[in-house]
């Protein structure tokens, strides 16, 4: 049986999002989404550059349309969507129930799309 090299002990993921203004999501990832447990990296758009020479970093065009969605399990959706809307969350649905789970979704100020979730 061939070896498996991926993955394996010590690696961990990181979410980089392209942002329009640093000091606008750094406010919104802290203060309001308490961003905690993992990494996260938010970085302003880029032209193209010698490793991903064909490849320009840019916010989301269009807040309609996703081309990713970051998802935080919770232990109360209800109870997160009300923190984060009093902390100011732009919010995109109320909870939904689903049976096995209740969601809620939300935009960054970029638009990036943000799914709270709790399982049952």
């Amino acid at each position: 049986m061939a070896q498996s090299y991926f993955p394996t002990e010590g690696m961990a993921l990181t979410l980089l999002l392209v942002i329009s203004d640093m000091a606008r999501a750094r406010q919104f990832y802290v203060d309001v989404l308490s961003f905690l447990g993992g990494w996260l990296l938010l970085v302003t758009g880029g032209k193209p550059t010698r490793d991903k020479p064909d490849v320009t970093f840019a916010p989301p065009a269009d807040p309609q349309v996703a081309r990713h969605e970051m998802t935080i399990r919770v232990p109360d959706c209800q109870a997160a969507y009300g923190r984060l809307r009093a902390r100011g969350g732009v919010r995109k649905t109320a909870p939904v129930d689903w049976g096995a789970e209740i969601r809620a979704f939300l935009h960054d100020p970029d638009g990036h799309l943000i799914e709270i979730s709790q399982t049952r």
